[in-house]
């Protein structure tokens, strides 16, 4: 793991806002020595969820879409370290890996020009590389016998994610994927927009099941192809459940874990299907904060719940006085998901 940013205790006390009479994540969450083999010591922790941030946009730019996620990484730990470590949710459970080094290959994308068509292939060739450096930590939290709770980020991220899972558990996974856009487009190069249809492409992912598609932003020819293989890629669509009334929303997430539920899966959750959160294709139409939260409480309650990815919040898009509710959020959603999970 030597492209990663070890996290220390010194950089939790630095953003933990001590007070008499409470005890906060910070005070509890646990980070790796300086002297201590990464490995060995993820594997005999007693915590059972490792974070790990990737503060880049890079693949968000390569699919032509809005920087600013790389902002994400830094106002969600700073909110994680906030939170009341009581009875319903502890911070020992929690280890603080630290944060993928992606500092050359956001100066190099920084010279790139998204529209003009060789920087586009080059940006295509950095999320190469991370997508090697994610995966590979992926594979050594997951072998380690920790469940990964990963900090985007672009949905690029998706595909390390699934790529490091299914190479620690030694079989293809599943995936669940709350999001307004498929992320299941044409193999042009790697990107935002592409991970879960090349990690299914390279026998990663198996079973994939994306929640709450926007009808109006999904093309034909992306419907097209889920059509031809709609035995191992399922969808609905936020228009039938939200706007039509046809579905209903618990129902289809019961649907949606009977299709995945029985091999290993990842939950990717893509802030850009929620209203008004800053992002790089922010929406005002979506599921409300609390579903997204049921949602992620939902499917964190099963064993075979391998990971948990938030990503493509841009704090840096927001309101200036107000960019630290995007951390806020991510936070409610780790503490969602463990509680779920704890009851496994």
């Amino acid at each position: 793991m030597e492209n990663l940013i070890r996290f220390k205790q010194s950089n939790l006390a630095k953003i933990t806002n001590f007070r008499n009479g409470e005890v906060k994540f910070g005070e509890k969450m646990i980070t790796i020595p300086n002297d201590a083999n990464v490995i060995d010591f993820i594997s005999n922790s007693e915590a059972k969820y490792v974070v790990l941030g990737i503060p880049e946009d890079i693949g968000i730019r390569a699919n032509l879409g809005r920087s600013g996620a790389n902002t994400a990484w830094e106002s969600a730990i700073e909110s994680i370290a906030n939170i009341q470590h009581n009875r319903f949710c502890k911070g020992s459970t929690i280890l603080v890996l630290g944060q993928v080094d992606v500092s050359q290959e956001m100066e190099k994308a920084l010279l790139l020009d998204q529209n003009n068509t060789d920087d586009r292939k080059a940006l295509f060739k950095i999320v190469e590389q991370i997508d090697k450096e994610v995966s590979h930590i992926i594979f050594s939290v997951v072998k380690a016998g920790k469940i990964p709770i990963i900090i985007g980020g672009g949905h690029n991220n998706a595909y390390g994610n699934i790529k490091g899972t299914a190479l620690a558990k030694g079989k293809a996974i599943n995936a669940i994927n709350f999001d307004a856009h498929s992320d299941f487009r044409i193999l042009e190069g790697r990107h935002s927009g592409n991970g879960f249809s090349y990690a299914f492409e390279e026998g990663f992912l198996k079973n994939y099941f994306i929640y709450g598609l926007h009808e109006s932003y999904t093309s034909k020819s992306v419907l097209d192809t889920l059509k031809k293989i709609e035995d191992r890629v399922r969808y609905n669509t936020y228009d039938e459940i939200k706007i039509r009334y046809q579905k209903n929303f618990n129902q289809e997430m019961f649907q949606a874990l009977e299709f995945i539920k029985n091999e290993f899966y990842g939950i990717e959750i893509d802030l850009d299907a929620i209203p008004n959160i800053a992002s790089s294709a922010m929406t005002l139409s979506g599921f409300s904060v609390e579903e997204l939260r049921q949602f992620v409480n939902y499917f964190s309650q099963n064993q075979n719940a391998a990971y948990l990815h938030i990503c493509e919040g841009a704090p840096s898009l927001g309101e200036e006085k107000n960019n630290h509710l995007i951390g806020k959020l991510i936070g409610y959603l780790i503490t969602d998901f463990i509680k779920g999970n704890s009851l496994v």
